[in-house]
């Protein structure tokens, strides 16, 4: 089911910690590195920024959840990106946009081509 309200702002309020945190910002810098050259500002979409994205989503959501886990036992990602839409005007933009990357293919390409910029 998807969380309650409290426990919605409870899981954004440990997001923040953790994508605010050093290790995460290491993960996430050291993972754009490897691969942002392979992306371009063009229309078509390659082949191999599907198996970025899916590498992408597999180290950084599962980084997350098993932080968010050590503090709410039970967690699950997948009710609580769900539930992110409904929940979208009561984020700050930069946890919304970063949690966006998970499930949107455009705006993980968008984070890439910011990267490189």
């Amino acid at each position: 089911s998807p969380p309650s309200d409290a426990e919605f702002d409870t899981v954004v309020g440990y997001l923040e910690d953790i994508i605010m945190d050093d290790d995460f910002q290491f993960i996430q810098r050291t993972f754009m590195e490897k691969h942002y050259q392979e992306f371009d500002d063009s229309e078509e979409n390659k082949l191999i920024y599907t198996a970025i994205f899916n590498e992408y989503i597999s180290l950084v959501e599962k980084y997350i959840e098993e932080k968010l886990l050590d503090w709410i036992p039970g967690f699950n990602m997948t009710a609580f990106t769900m539930s992110l839409q409904q929940h979208k005007d009561e984020m700050a933009g930069d946890i919304f946009d970063m949690l966006l990357t998970f499930t949107d293919f455009l705006a993980f390409k968008e984070m890439f081509l910011d990267y490189r910029a």
